[in-house]
This record gives C-alpha cells, sequence and structure tokens, in this order.
C-alpha cells in the first residue's frame, strides 16, 4: 500500500491542512482578478498591448476585452474542470488546472503585445474553470451540515487576500518606471499555484467522490478522518455514511451525463436538475452584475472621478480590499446563524441602496464644485460599506449555493454551471464597465444599484434555504414539480414524513422510483401521474 502522509496526522490538523491547501488556490482566483486593476493604468502595459499612448489608454473597449477574456476561458475551463472531477477526482483536476494557470500566468508576465495577452489571459482562464469548480464543490463535500456555511467563508477569506495582495504589488510598484512595474505583478500568480501543483498529490481525496467509484474503505477511512478521528460505528457518522449510500449506486445514470446537463436534465426526473442549472447559473450572474467589479477591477478610476488624487486613489483602492477581507470572515459568524435566504436578500437591499447613495453624491459633488471633496468622501464611505456586506452576504453564498444543490454523483460538473454563470458575469461586466464609465459617468453606480433590486424577488421566490441542511437532504429540496420556494419546502417536508425523517430511505425511494420510470419509458409506457407519490407528474 502506497505511503499516504495524511494517515499520520490527526483529524483536525488534516482537515486544517486541507482547508489550508483551498485557500492557497483561491488566493489564485483573487489574485487574476485584482492584478488587471493594478496593471491596467501602467504606461508600459498600456503601450504594449495597445490600448493607448504615451501611458493613456484610448480604448476603452480593448482594455476591457484584455480583462474579459480570462473569463470567457473560464467558461471553457469550468466544465472541462467539472468532467474530469467528477470522473478522475478532484485531486487530478485542481493539478491540471494549476498547470494550466501556471503556463498562462507566466505567458502573461512575458507578454509581447495584445494577441500574446489574450492567449495567455485565455489559458489562465480556463485553469480558474477548473479550480473555481472543484474548490468551492471539494469544501462543501469535506464539511458538516451545521458548519458548511461557514467554513467555507474562512477559507473563501483567501479570495480577497488573493485581491489585496494584487493591489498591494501594485501600488508598492507605483513609481518604477521600467516595464517591472506590471510584468512582475502578472507573473506573480503562479506563485500560489506552484504550491498547489506541488502538495495536491499528497492530501487525501473527497470521500464523497470515492464513494462513487468503488473505492469504499478509502472514502470511510478519510471522512472518519476529517469527522475528527471518528470511530466507524459512531452513529453520527453511519447516519452520514447511510445518506451517501443510498445515492451511490445511481451514480453512471445517463441522467448525470454532461450532455444531459446541457439539455437542461431533461432525462433527470424528479431530480429536476435543469432548475438547479438555473439557480447555479442565476446566482452567480446576479453576484457579478451587483457592480463588484467596478470595485475591484476599477477602484482607483472611481475615486479619481469622485476627486481625489492619483495617489490617494491607489492607497483607497488597496483599503477597500482589505475591508473585503474582514467582510468575508465577518460571514464565518453569519452565513450559518442566519441561513443562505436572509443574508441574500438583506445583501442585495443593503448594496441596492449604497450604491445609489454612492452614485447620488458623486453628482452632487459635480454640480456643487465647492463641495466636492464632501461629496466625494461620502461617495467612497458609501463604496466601503457596499464591500463589506458585498463580502460578508452575496459573494459568500453565490459560491457556497451551487456546491450544495448538486446530488453528490455529479457535484462538479454541477458546480460548472456556477462557475460559468460567475465566468458570463464577470466577463460581459469587465467588457462593459469601461465604457459605462466614460459613457455614465456617476450613473454607472444607479445603473448596478438597481440590478441588486431586482435581484430581491427572485432570490425570495426561486431560492430555496440550504443552512443546516445535509448535502443529501438539500438534493430532497428539488423533488417538487413547482419552481417557487414554499412548494419546494412542502414536498420537502412531506418526503420525510413519509419516510419516517429517514433521509437515506428517501433517497432511495426517489432513485428507485426514477428507475422505474427510465424502465416504463424504454418499454414505451410510462407512470401514470401521481405515481410516484412526491408532486404531480414525472418529467
Amino acid at each position: 500500500m502506497a505511503f499516504k502522509p495524511w494517515r499520520v496526522l490527526p483529524g483536525s490538523a488534516l482537515l486544517w491542512i486541507l482547508n489550508l491547501f483551498s485557500a492557497v488556490a483561491l488566493i489564485f482566483e483573487g489574485y487574476n482578478q485584482g492584478v488587471m486593476g493594478a496593471v491596467n493604468g501602467t504606461p508600459g502595459y498600456i503601450d504594449t498591448v495597445g490600448i493607448g499612448a504615451d501611458g493613456k489608454v484610448t480604448d476603452a473597449t480593448k482594455q476591457g476585452g484584455l480583462v474579459a477574456v480570462y473569463y470567457f476561458g473560464a467558461m471553457f475551463g469550468c466544465f472541462f474542470g467539472g468532467k474530469i472531477g467528477d470522473l478522475y477526482g478532484r485531486r487530478k483536476a485542481v493539478a491540471l488546472g494549476s498547470l494550466l494557470g501556471i503556463i498562462g500566468g507566466a505567458l502573461q508576465g512575458a507578454s509581447q503585445n495584445a494577441n500574446m495577452t489574450i492567449v495567455a489571459r485565455t489559458i489562465c482562464g480556463v485553469g480558474i474553470g477548473f479550480i473555481n469548480t472543484i474548490i468551492p464543490a471539494w469544501i462543501s463535500e469535506l464539511a458538516q451540515a451545521h458548519n458548511r456555511g461557514s467554513a467555507f467563508a474562512l477559507v473563501f477569506a483567501a479570495n480577497y487576500v488573493g485581491i489585496v495582495i494584487a493591489y498591494w504589488i501594485g501600488y508598492a510598484l507605483r513609481n518604477n518606471t521600467t516595464d517591472f512595474r506590471w510584468r512582475f505583478p502578472l507573473a506573480f500568480q503562479v506563485v500560489p499555484l506552484a504550491i498547489v501543483l506541488g502538495t495536491v498529490a499528497f492530501l487525501p481525496e473527497s470521500p464523497r467522490y470515492l464513494l462513487t467509484v468503488d473505492r469504499r474503505d478509502e472514502a470511510l477511512e478519510i471522512l472518519a478522518k476529517v469527522r475528527g478521528d471518528a470511530d466507524l460505528n459512531n452513529p453520527t457518522l453511519q447516519a452520514e455514511i447511510a445518506q451517501l449510500d443510498a445515492i451511490v449506486t445511481s451514480a453512471r445514470s445517463s441522467r448525470y451525463s454532461l450532455h444531459n446537463l446541457f439539455l437542461w436534465g431533461r432525462h433527470s426526473g424528479k431530480l429536476h436538475l435543469g432548475r438547479r442549472i438555473g439557480l447555479a447559473v442565476g446566482i452567480m450572474m446576479m453576484m457579478e452584475w451587483t457592480g463588484i467589479l467596478a470595485i475591484t477591477v476599477y477602484a482607483s478610476i472611481m475615486f479619481e472621478q469622485a476627486g481625489f488624487t492619483t495617489e490617494k486613489s491607489s492607497l483607497l483602492a488597496g483599503i477597500i480590499q482589505i475591508v473585503g477581507i474582514i467582510g468575508t470572515l465577518g460571514a464565518v459568524f453569519t452565513i450559518d446563524r442566519f441561513g443562505r435566504r436572509p443574508s441574500l436578500l438583506f445583501g442585495f437591499i443593503v448594496q441596492g441602496a449604497v450604491l445609489l447613495l454612492s452614485g447620488g453624491l458623486s453628482r452632487l459633488g459635480e454640480l456643487h464644485p465647492a463641495h466636492s471633496g464632501s461629496y466625494g468622501a461620502a461617495s467612497v464611505a458609501m463604496v466601503f460599506i457596499y464591500t463589506f456586506f458585498f463580502a460578508q452576504t452575496v459573494l459568500m453564498i453565490a459560491f457556497i449555493y451551487p456546491t450544495e444543490i448538486w446530488p453528490q454523483e455529479m457535484r462538479a460538473r454541477g458546480n460548472a454551471f456556477g462557475v460559468f454563470g460567475w465566468a458570463v458575469g464577470c466577463g460581459t461586466t469587465t467588457l462593459v464597465i469601461p465604457s459605462m464609465f466614460a459613457a455614465l459617468g456617476w450613473k454607472t453606480l444607479i445603473v448596478f444599484g438597481a440590478f441588486n433590486f431586482g435581484s430581491v424577488p427572485l432570490v425570495w421566490f426561486f431560492f430555496p434555504e440550504t443552512k443546516g441542511r445535509s448535502l443529501e437532504e438539500i438534493n430532497l429540496l428539488f423533488c417538487s414539480e413547482s419552481p417557487f420556494v414554499k412548494e419546494n419546502e412542502r414536498t420537502y417536508n412531506e418526503i420525510l414524513v413519509r419516510s419516517g425523517g429517514n433521509v437515506a430511505s428517501a433517497e432511495r425511494e426517489i432513485m428507485e422510483t426514477l428507475d422505474i420510470c427510465k424502465r416504463e419509458n424504454d418499454s414505451g409506457s410510462g407512470l401514470e401521474k401521481g405515481e410516484l407519490g412526491i408532486g404531480k407528474t414525472v418529467e
């Protein structure tokens, strides 16, 4: 038997190391988002990629496109990463994503023109598609139901750490007049990925993944280890294992294929995979269209428009990312206490309000030049408030929610749709934000404020609560024929009552019913309406 270093570690230490590993991987994601804010306005970069002359940007569309192409790469990487993660394991998918990110980062640092930058950032984007698909799912699979959100928030703070590192490297090099000012920040992104690539082979695989590929003994050993060296006869651990066993037998069903998901899960019946795709993509796109990338990538430009000097704008742009770290750490204490839905609703409402205020204050500064300093400071304060609550609420939940709502046997492939939504949201916003600031000025914040308010009814009606529920219990939430939250909860409670509160039994019933339905459909007949005993009809 091969030596596996994790076996000699205490369970609590192993879980800590796994979370630290995940955090280092997410530093890369955050760094790559923040680094373009550090290099976008540097004279050497502007001249090299041809978005302006004499250190001044004249082609805002091309500037936005060079940022956005990274996210378009992620659109493809997320699906490849999800497929590989579910078929060959989380570790192999993360290793491949890290390798692609290293290649892309090195090429960015050595870039000679816009075309080379596009290729490099696309490769990097494919790599982050792998990492963003696998790492959040891995964290969710290792965490327990009662603290899954807080565990995720603690690790995901690393995302903002990466943004902060990028900003402060850029700030430290602000007076450098050579190409080192922009090449070094772009090349530095390979550092966290090199650490990830060098350590991933020594870590244990996801126990939930191992169960789906018939490596049961190893899966139970790892699961017991990360549950605090629990005895395999521990009732709580036995209940968790029973829930997992209930769904393993259906892992190879065609309903879970990526091809079927692209067809909106048309063979998924009571699992309603198409509905889950909509929620995963939707929550990520809503998050990005709240306006966060206007702050992450173009914060210094916003502060200059508010009347601050270039030096002070750069300083504030770095400080605001530290506020983001504080917000994500704050989520550790709130996300599992208040739940996903209340936190999302609160976040969207507060963010919408402060963006409207920030835009209005910026306009007042234009109308009253004598008081522009005071109005500008107040406008910036609103942006700081926005960043804190965004990090504490919407950011955390948008990334964890798509990892919670999928059946185990396809969690990585399912989460790929969430990453796709993230990539589309990031790509479209970074593409249009420079033009929006140029054409709309302060009204840009009003537009994003309106998107925040528009997200509230979507969350209220369509996003069921996942707080405190095991990943297997969450699977039962989607058995209702109705997409509305109220009906989701009603059907969920009916299923549990009928199964005597036994989640494993309920899972088996659903899977057996789906298999019967498939056999009936294959033979040309089909189950009659209501025959499932769950909701109304078979899809």
